[in-house]
Formats: C-alpha cells, structure tokens, sequence
C-alpha cells in the first residue's frame, strides 16, 4: 500500500470520485447551519441530511468532500492511539442515483488500485449484514465484493449492531452498511468463521472505510419500509487511513502533527515517544489545540463561554492546559502549537488563516483565565483535606467535583490526598462520572435525532424570523453585523452576533418595528439556486471562501433580506406571527445574543 501525506489522501479521494461524476463541494461549517438541535457537525452526512430525505441539492445527485468533524462523547479517551475530537471525514454521496452494484466496486477500486491506495487485496475484509426479522440478509453486497476480488474467506457477517445505520431517531431513513477492514494478523483472522468477526481478538481488524444504503424506512409502527430514494452514504476518516498506509500505531505519528510535537518538545524537557502518560498527555495537547484552532478558526467561529458550543471549547482548552502542566509546557504556548495547525491546514481551510488573530487572543485569553480556576481548585482541595483526619476518604461525589468544576482528573486528587495521608473514594467517583456521562449521552442523542427531523412549522416559522433579525440588525445597528451561531426550539430563537454592545431600548422597539412590518406585508419567500459567484454579486449574506465555485440555495425576503441557506424556510412571511425580543445577553467579548419569539 502506499505511503501518503494528508495533502496527498484528500487529493487523491476527490480525484477519483470527481472521476465518476461528482461534484465537490467544500467542507460545512463546524457549526451546523440551520440545525437548531446539535451542537457541531459529528459526520460526513450531517450537514446533507435534507436532502438524503429527499430535497434536490445544487450540485446534483452526486457529491464528495472532504467534511470537518468534531465529536466529543468520548473526549475522555483522547490521549490513546486513535481517538481525536477534531477529525476529517472524508465522503461521497448518491442522492438516489447509483446504488450498492456502483459504490462496492468504486470502493475496491480506490482502496487496491495502484493509481489510489494499492493495498493488497488479500488484506482487505469486509463486514456485512446478516439480517434479521425485520430486513433480509445483504447477500447482494457479499456478492459484489466476491466479484470485484475479495477472498471469500474474508467476508464477514454481522447484527444490526455491527452492520446496520440509523435511524438516527426512533422513525426515519435506515439501511445496511459494509465496512472495509485492513486485516493486520492473518493467523487470527484465518481462524474465524462468517458469523465469528466480532470474536476475533483485538487488533486483528482495523476499519478503514463504511459505505451506507439507505434503502428502509422505519416507520412510527416499527416495520421498516423500503424507500423511494435510495441513498449511498460513505465515511472515511483521514487521520486513521494515514495512519493505516503509512504503518504507524497511532494518528499521533503522522505528519498531520508533525510540526506541532516538534514544537511541544522544543519547549519542554520531554518527548513524545517518552511513552506512558507523557505520551498521552502529548496527544491530549495536540488533538485539543487542532479542535479549539478549528472552532475559533471556524467561519462561523465560536469563542468560549458557558453554554452549549463556547461551552465545550473551553473544556477543551483548560483539558489543553492542564494536561500541558503535567509535560512542563509553559504558561502561553498553545497559540505555539495553534500556529503549527494553521500553518498545516492554511491551503485547505483558509479561514483559519483569516481568523489567526481571534484564535490567538481567545487561547490567550482562556489559559490566563484557567490559571487562577486551578489555583481555586487546589484551595477547594486544601478545605476538603483540611476538615479530614489523617487517614480519612475523600467521597466520590466531591472527587467527581474537583474533575467537573476545577479540571481535577481523579489521578490528581490521589496523588495530592496521598501526600496528606488520605485516600478517595474511586468507586464512588467512576458511579458520580458514569452518572454525568450517561445523562450528557441522553443529551446528545436526543439533540442529534430531534436535529435530523426538526421541520414543524413553528420551528421553520423562527428560522424564517432569524433571516429578518439578521437583515434588521444589519439595517439598524451596524452594516459589519455577521451571524456568529443561532439556535431555534418550537419556543423561540436564539442569535448570536458580533457587536460590542447590548441594544438600546430604541433600537430594540426599531428592529422588533422592521421585522413586523415585513411579516404584515406578507411577502413570499423565494428560493433560487445560483453559483456562489452570482450570490455574491446578488447582495447575498453568506460564505465566500468556497474554491470549487458550486451551486447554492438562496432566500429572498423582499430586498429586506438575501440569504445563502439550506432550509426549512415558511412559504411567505404571513405565516409568522408577531415579532418579539425576548432578552440581550453577552456571549463573549464583542458577541451578543438576542433571545426572541414569535406570538400568534
């Protein structure tokens, strides 16, 4: 198989599905645009799920792109060999066009053809559904794999748990799924049956791609219905194909972070393949300063605050810090290690590049903050060892504490109790965290699926009213007024923006004025689609930094309003109600937020 760069990797993905008649468009947003539900975009997928369910995309019924992702849900795992909060994901589409009998073999092409991958057919194994009473067995995928090449000794079967995708609620588009697996010890895999992949001990398989089909859907009765448009979803991740043609162990020790150890080591006294929890506290450094130089780098970016993304993005840089204290980094160096990121990925997402200033300041700003919370931690430890006896237990519910409010990881809290001759309740602290993780899960879940099928009318009503806040901003407060995040529930909006100061009761009674006279004149709301070029010369609101100059949905409100958008979107403004701001908050320094509803 080949050695490659990541430059490499991306080019290559988009040449060769550019080949077979698709369209590339660039990369979403990390914040997913009007999705009211989710906090980032976790997938490939997620910035085109309307038009999986079925609304006709710009660009066509085949796509690629390179996707930026981030996933937290298991944020406490970075730091081992593969799990990163940032990742690229690399991805093709079919918008019910071609199907399994295209996708397989342009999957085996690109993955054994010597002009792609060249990874030797005999190490490729593949997974597929074994079907079960609701859904038959996916014979047809196995079939065409056999055809294109594979061993059929390497073609496994697998459960819904294993092979199967979505819905992503409790209702909706669903299908079988065959995943791509380099086989990494032969002796292993030689020793299992069809049905035995599950058993196969650790580190005989490495996936390497999944291809979805989207051919069911299941209904509010749970029967699984076959659906009209059938979709191809595919996933690659980036940093774990480098690591897999390139021989490496770990995402750590491709040249994706290179540059970035090089300056972590040339600032301490340690390096990275030092091994054990320098290592991993290395690794937490260098996936948690990419993560927060993509989400202050976003077009959208984010800065950190309390709530919802700004509230992860501060997590994200105090775990940066604190795990930075453990190898000796000094007190300023992430904007170091953020400038070796954007230096990386300057030619791909130039936004990072554009945005360089904020990402240097909010880092700056973060870690000087975290500084004096670390110092409060440890007071909070010293009043909680103080009112114990020699000998005594630190609860459970307290250690959870420390980790959750002050950045305390429960190793900590041990290694200072023991110099005081105390010990914790560590039981107590996995059943506290275990308690935390479940709930922030249950979250997540819900917010995910609500986010996939969040079109009720009074939803797309206050997503119709962001566009007219967003035009009345701009008219009445400042020309410079750029949306920096929103969120909508069936109860009211919410929009973030950058202006350095909270509306006077005179420009709020003049918005809230502007916004009701346009609902009054009941104007439609027209959709046309046109090249990112034409949008601009139009006078439309949105992002310009695509290179790949593809097709885009713009809303027109009038003159009053000329946005880019995705949808959902009320048919005229008539439908809306009337228009009240509810409450100003302060995001952040230089960003606001209104709250705002509409009443019928």
């Amino acid at each position: 198989m080949k050695k490659l760069t990541s430059e490499t990797l991306r080019q290559l993905y988009l040449k060769f599905f550019e080949s077979k008649g698709h369209k590339i468009i660039p990369s979403a947003s990390l914040i997913p645009e009007n999705d009211p539900t989710v906090l980032f975009t976790t997938a490939g997928m997620h910035p085109l799920v309307p038009y999986l369910l079925g609304e006709k995309h710009p660009a066509g019924k085949r796509l690629c792109d390179v996707q930026k992702c981030v996933r937290t849900g298991d944020i406490d795992e970075v730091g081992d060999s593969s799990h990163c909060t940032f990742f690229e994901m690399l991805g093709n589409w079919s918008l019910g066009d071609y199907f399994k009998k295209e996708m397989i073999p342009w999957s085996f092409e690109f993955l054994t053809s010597k002009e792609y991958l060249g990874i030797p057919v005999e190490d490729i194994a593949v997974t597929c559904f074994a079907g079960d009473k609701d859904c038959p067995k996916d014979e047809e995928s196995a079939k065409l794999w056999k055809e294109c090449g594979v061993l059929p000794e390497n073609i496994y079967y697998l459960p819904k748990s294993g092979n199967w995708w979505g819905p992503a609620g409790t209702t909706g588009p669903c299908g079988p799924d065959t995943e791509m697996h380099i086989i990494r010890n032969h002796a292993e895999a030689d020793k299992l049956g069809e049905y035995d992949f599950d058993n196969a001990p650790s580190g005989t398989f490495l996936e390497i791609w999944n291809d979805v089909f989207m051919q069911y859907n299941k209904n509010a009765e749970g029967k699984y219905e076959p659906l009209k448009q059938k979709n191809v979803d595919t996933g690659m991740g980036l940093e774990r194909t480098l690591c897999i043609l390139n021989g490496k162990e770990s995402v750590y020790e491709t040249d994706i972070f290179e540059k970035a150890i090089e300056k972590i080591e040339s600032v301490t006294n340690h390096k990275y393949a030092e091994g054990g929890e320098i290592t991993r506290a290395f690794r937490v450094v260098l996936d948690h300063v990419r993560t927060a130089t993509f989400m202050l780098g976003d077009t959208k970016g984010i800065v950190p605050s309390n709530t919802d993304q700004g509230y992860i993005l501060r997590r994200i840089i105090r775990r940066a810090v604190r795990f930075g204290r453990n190898i000796g980094l000094p007190q300023g160096s992430l904007k170091a290690v953020a400038q070796t990121v954007i230096d990386k990925y300057a030619e791909v997402y130039p936004e990072l590049v554009k945005n360089s200033v904020r990402i240097f300041e909010e880092l700056e700003k973060e870690e000087n903050k975290f500084s004096k919370t670390l110092q409060q931690g440890i007071r909070e430890f010293e009043k909680v060892a103080g009112a114990l006896a020699s000998g005594g237990e630190i609860d459970g519910v307290t250690a959870f504490h420390l980790y959750d409010t002050y950045g305390f990881p429960v190793e900590i809290t041990n290694e200072m109790a023991r110099e005081k001759g105390l010990t914790v309740d560590v039981k107590g602290y996995e059943a506290a965290y275990a308690e935390h993780q479940a709930k922030s899960r249950a979250g997540s879940e819900q917010k995910f699926a609500c986010g996939l099928a969040d079109h009720k009318e009074q939803t797309t009503n206050l997503h119709t009213a962001t566009h007219l806040l967003h035009a009345a901003l701009k008219k009445v407060c400042s020309p410079d007024i750029e949306q920096r995040g929103s969120n909508i529930t069936e109860e009211r909006l919410r929009f973030d923006f950058n202006f350095a100061r909270k509306l006077t009761p005179e420009e709020v009674a003049e918005v809230e004025r502007l916004i009701n006279e346009q609902i009054a004149l009941d104007i439609p709301v027209v959709m046309k689609e046109m090249t990112l070029e034409e949008a601009k010369n139009g006078g439309f609101t949105g992002l310009f930094e695509s290179k790949y100059g593809q097709m885009v949905k713009t809303y027109s409100i009038g003159e009053f309003s000329k946005e880019i958008c995705g949808g959902p979107h009320a048919e005229h403004t008539g439908l809306l109600g009337t228009f009240k701001i509810a409450k100003q908050e302060n995001v952040s320094a230089g960003v606001k937020r209104i709250k705002a509803v509409l009443v019928k």
